[in-house]
């Protein structure tokens, strides 16, 4: 149950068309929010004078805004800022994404255009859609990419995250993987460890992954290793504190090696211990790609 005193919550939905904001949705209207699809940014400022005038009766909202208003999107940065201004609501924004291959592929399964591409190749509606919402993907305070995501998976994450909504806390999510496979897109901070000595040439080590005690240790007795990671380290401790004061509620770091499977792991695996130290920090660890050769 929400808090009597607690802030109502507006969170806006948006992204690129085809990443899953129909689940987003469903998944708010689970957790209790009231959503309210395809509303012009315009109205955002409307809307949460109706929720300061609700004196509670409305506490969490959810607004799905994409390219089907786009004529409004100039006036979305003026609305956000004139709430911020003149209301005490707690705003988020959540921004989904996925790859071009993916969403095309996504396209071509539904049989549906694309809203920027009426003669019917999504390619092309897909890539200007991604340039026109360069800017506002920048202001996401989440982003979330789901090309490797079920829709299960998606409900899931979004629920983890939007459930327990802690305004004091800054969740850090640490990933591994593999470049061979892609860079992660909702990454804020990504770093290579392909310069570090690689397990995949010690025949004893190839079949297991760095969540195993062997390459574990393999990876970690190395004096570049222990090195890196006290940089690293100490970098993090002291960017961390900066975004959380500049109101960032998620930092998702990219650890990468070439098949995501040995060195990144161990080192996600090492940062997930050493991070979250903090009251105001809570820190999750997942590998992307560890598993990508067992499942083909």
């Amino acid at each position: 149950m929400e808090p009597l005193n607690a802030k109502p919550t507006l969170i806006i939905v948006t992204g690129m068309s085809g990443a899953g904001k129909t689940i987003a949705v469903q998944s708010m209207e689970d957790l209790g929010y009231f959503c309210v699809d395809n509303l012009p940014p315009v109205l955002i400022p409307k809307f949460a004078e109706l929720i300061d005038q609700s004196q509670g009766r409305i506490g969490k909202v959810a607004l799905v805004i994409d390219l089907r208003g786009r004529e409004f999107f100039t006036a979305l940065s003026e609305s956000l800022n004139y709430i911020r201004e003149h209301y005490t609501l707690h705003s988020e924004i959540l921004f989904l994404d996925a790859t071009d291959s993916v969403l095309v592929q996504r396209y071509k399964e539904s049989r549906r255009r694309h809203p920027l591409s009426p003669e019917g190749m999504p390619l092309e509606g897909i890539r200007l859609e991604r340039t026109l919402l360069e800017d506002l993907k920048g202001w996401a305070t989440q982003i979330i990419d789901t090309s490797n995501l079920k829709p299960a998976q998606l409900k899931e994450r979004i629920i983890s995250r939007f459930s327990n909504l802690d305004r004091s806390t800054i969740s850090i999510n640490v990933i591994s993987f593999g470049f061979k496979y892609g860079v992660p897109i909702d990454a804020d901070l990504i770093f290579d460890v392909r310069f570090l000595p690689n397990p995949h040439y010690v025949e004893n080590l190839r079949p297991l992954t760095g969540q195993d005690p062997d390459v574990y240790d393999y990876v970690m007795k190395w004096p570049e290793t222990q090195t890196f990671l006290a940089k690293l380290l100490d970098m993090l401790q002291y960017l961390i504190p900066l975004y959380h004061k500049e109101g960032k509620s998620q930092l998702v770091i990219g650890i990468g090696c070439t098949g995501g499977k040995h060195r990144s792991v161990a080192l996600a695996e090492y940062l997930g211990r050493m991070l979250g130290t903090s009251e105001t920090e809570t820190v999750r660890v997942s590998h992307r790609d560890s598993d990508r050769e067992r499942h083909g």
